[in-house]
């Protein structure tokens, strides 16, 4: 039977000579794996996985990519791969583009039960090359769901951090581990990562539909980045899609915010969109844009987008639970409040956060919250440790000097970006002060408050003009926003004092009320299942 994918094979030549197939023979596997052994459950997987590929029947795909592929790896391979790619070629008619997605599971399903082997590694880059090759140069003409194609990119993002991660741990590593090293140094290559993601972006042209989509004239989220009449392929444009939020965490791993941001800005996270129809696309998307933001001192911003997420994780984990990505749901959820509790002890904006999840930040984090506002080396010690928790993975993307004698530089990149974030925190100490004293006053003197803070006239004003420039923060148009819930002028040598004033969000409690509601409704329910 013939392929159902048209591809040009002279773009799938790899950058560098391709490694022994994975399952041949790999370290760091279990000893009794027949690579070559494929179960009959395995072959009617394939088959009907393949069937609906090339049917572009994308709820039958989904449900076997989703359901059936979890089910049997917790059955089947808990402690070991599945079978090679090249055991189960001949079920699907050696049919190419279906061998490179089945090997994009088989890597993911390695690293997610196993250890991967450096080998292993370069393995999965090989194939992702591959695989982006044809979606970029060829004609694919296939439907998968956005749950597979979100994976991908996802996925490929991480590999690279933990490649990066693996690579930087050069002491008491084995001379084959850094001969693999020598030989293949353009494996998981920074600029190969960012240059795929980025040509995903352009060849899809997704920022043109997106363009398009706020002016009317085309119908992307409404159908889900779907094409339902089945004439064209969803696969470029949904991965050029999720190639930018890819980006956005690319770039926050490298410590490059702006760029991060700006990579992200085609999608309009103010409205509902193509990337919350995903949960894990949704909680990477507001996470790292929060992140960055925060980073950026942009934190009324990082607030309100922490506050929504929360909300809805709060109102919607429970239909979650049997997601393979539970638990990374709430991991994320934690890491989020603590980012959201560092965001508020920072520039206090409580009237931008929500009550249930005011509720839960306090059950949590009261203590610190209380102890972070006094600015003392507990005060530090406190930042440091909720950014520690928090914080994304950050890489050092550069390639290592394998020379003598070597060393682990692993965590330079998170010591930098600590450093960072507590000469920031540092700097605001005297801002905590200033800040308790203008909430007292509606004028005042500058040489009165300068007696109260106990400095003279010049450094409060220094004192003044830094609390502007830390509670104001250049957005991505380069419009200056205020962060401050208390503002100030100063004419004729008296500070008049403008504290913002929180409006009435009558929507909240109906919002409350329906959440509770729900929460009732499912209890009901599961009373009745029992």
């Amino acid at each position: 039977m013939a392929s159902s994918y048209d591809y040009d094979d002279a773009s799938l030549d790899s950058r560098y000579t391709r490694p022994p197939s994975a399952g041949q023979g790999s370290a760091g596997t279990d000893q009794g794996y027949d690579p070559n052994f494929v179960p009959d459950s395995v072959k009617t997987f394939v088959v009907h996985l393949y069937r609906h590929i090339r049917e572009k029947n994308v709820y039958e795909i989904h449900q076997m990519y989703d359901g059936s592929f979890q089910r049997l790896s917790d059955r089947m391979f808990r402690e070991s791969p599945w079978p090679s790619v090249e055991a189960i070629a001949p079920y699907v008619d050696n049919d190419h583009v279906f061998c490179l997605l089945y090997r994009e599971m088989w890597f993911r399903h390695l690293y997610a039960r196993l250890s991967p082997t450096g080998r292993q590694r370069v393995e999965s880059w090989d194939n992702y090359c591959s695989l982006f090759s044809v979606v970029l140069h060829g004609v694919v003409n296939m439907q998968l769901p956005n749950q597979w194609l979100w994976d991908m990119v996802d996925e490929f993002v991480y590999q690279f951090q933990s490649y990066c991660q693996y690579r930087a741990k050069l002491k008491n590593k084995a001379e084959e581990e850094l001969q693999l090293l020598r030989q293949y140094d353009q494996a998981w290559n920074v600029y190969g990562v960012l240059n795929y993601l980025q040509a995903l972006v352009e060849k899809s042209a997704i920022t043109d539909v997106l363009e398009r989509e706020k002016e009317g004239l085309e119908q992307f989220a409404a159908t889900d980045g779907y094409d339902y009449e089945g004439g064209t392929s969803n696969v470029l444009k949904m991965l050029g899609y999720y190639s930018m939020i890819g980006l956005l965490r690319v770039h926050c791993l490298l410590g490059d915010y702006h760029t991060g941001l700006k990579c992200l800005a085609p999608i309009d996270i103010s409205q509902q969109g193509v990337y919350n129809v995903v949960i894990g696309s949704h909680i990477s998307t507001i996470y790292h844009y929060g992140f960055a933001n925060l980073m950026l001192r942009r934190y009324v911003e990082a607030i309100r987008e922490f506050n929504k997420i929360l909300l809805y994780i709060l109102k919607y984990k429970q239909f979650h639970q049997k997601s393979p990505q539970y638990d990374q749901i709430l991991k994320k959820n934690e890491q989020m409040y603590a980012l959201l509790a560092i965001c508020l002890s920072l520039c206090p904006q409580n009237n931008l956060v929500e009550e249930n999840v005011n509720s839960q930040l306090r059950d949590k984090y009261n203590e610190k919250m209380t102890k972070m506002l006094r600015y003392d080396d507990e005060a530090y010690a406190v930042y440091d440790e909720l950014f520690t928790y928090a914080c994304p993975k950050f890489i050092t993307p550069s390639a290592p000097v394998l020379e003598e004698p070597l060393t682990n530089y692993n965590q330079d990149a998170y010591r930098l970006q600590l450093k960072l974030f507590l000469y920031e925190v540092k700097q605001q100490q005297l801002l905590s002060g200033v800040r308790s004293f203008l909430k007292l006053y509606s004028t005042i003197s500058i040489g009165k408050l300068a007696a109260y803070m106990e400095v003279d006239e010049p450094t409060l004003r220094t004192i003044l003009m830094t609390y502007k420039h830390k509670m104001h923060a250049v957005d991505g148009d380069g419009k200056i926003i205020p962060n401050a819930d208390v503002d100030f002028y100063i004419s004729e040598d008296i500070v008049h004092v403008v504290e913002s004033k929180p409006t009435k969000r009558y929507g909240d409690y109906f919002l409350r009320q329906i959440l509770k509601f729900e929460e009732m409704i499912g209890e009901l329910d599961r009373i009745k299942m029992d």
